[in-house]
């Protein structure tokens, strides 16, 4: 190691003192490298605790790694521009779910970009179950199935801000069309993808298309379904029969999953 010009220090009353370079007794310590963002694992605690509980860690791990991902891949969005059917599943801010289907022409279900998805609400009961649930918690699950041709399925999952139709079309200009003759979206949903996945096919029957000419946007009660299931006029609520217990090998207690026993 080269030793630095001695450097000299005068004061009243004091002899000259040289500065002596110190050499190391050990190697300099080299700057740490810098972090490294954890990816977090894909899933809930829920699930994890039941794939380790079970056994299937490693195979869930696979599936992670292979196939979810958090934006939408080429294929994928070929695949939703195809689609005519969309099941939205939402929950409230206490956990309570609704599943509804979302049906358009091909390409009523919009990709805005690699990591945003939307589709369109239009007029219906009134009830606003799906929006409501949004409204509270803004959480989404969208599973896309193709029941005719691939035999596949694609689910999206995302986080959501609904979005009045008017400035749903300024802010996205490209696509200020509607798809179906007569049908005007009232808002839009736009979800930001947080994960993007297969359905496999083992299950998934297969369909023939058949041509049917849709009354969209129609309010006739016949062409809605009517009363199809015979409630109209029936009790709202009626006394619950006593429940049947079953051995369980989870206990979850206010929607937390707690330590698993074996039965």
């Amino acid at each position: 190691m080269p030793l630095r010009t001695p450097a000299l220090v005068v004061g009243p009353r004091r002899r000259p003192v040289v500065s002596v370079p110190v050499r190391p007794s050990v190697l300099p310590i080299s700057p740490p490298a810098p972090e490294t963002e954890s990816i977090p694992t894909p899933g809930s605690a829920g699930e994890h605790t039941l794939q380790q509980e079970f056994g299937s860690l490693a195979r869930a791990g696979r599936f992670y790694d292979d196939q979810v991902r958090d934006r939408l891949l080429p294929r994928m969005v070929e695949f939703i521009g195809r689609m005519e059917m969309a099941f939205v599943a939402t929950a409230d801010a206490h956990g309570e779910c609704d599943n509804s289907l979302r049906a358009g022409p091909p390409g009523f279900l919009r990709v805005l970009d690699d990591y945003t998805l939307a589709y369109p609400e239009y007029r219906g009961n009134g009830v606003f179950a799906s929006l409501g649930n949004l409204a509270e918690n803004g959480h989404v699950g969208i599973l896309m199935v193709d029941f005719v041709d691939s035999l596949i399925g694609l689910h999206v999952n995302g986080r959501t801000r609904i979005v009045d139709d008017e400035a749903f079309r300024a802010e996205f200009p490209e696509h200020d069309r509607d798809q179906a003759d007569g049908r005007r979206a009232e808002r839009w949903v736009v979800v930001d993808v947080e994960e993007a996945y297969i359905h496999c096919r083992k299950h998934i029957p297969r369909m023939e298309r058949v041509t049917q000419k849709r009354a969209w946007g129609t309010d006739d009660p016949a062409r809605k379904g009517g009363d199809f299931f015979g409630a109209k006029g029936t009790p709202v609520r009626v006394p619950r029969p006593p429940r049947r217990r079953f051995p369980s090998t989870t206990h979850i207690s206010g929607g937390a999953t707690k330590a698993l026993r074996r039965r």
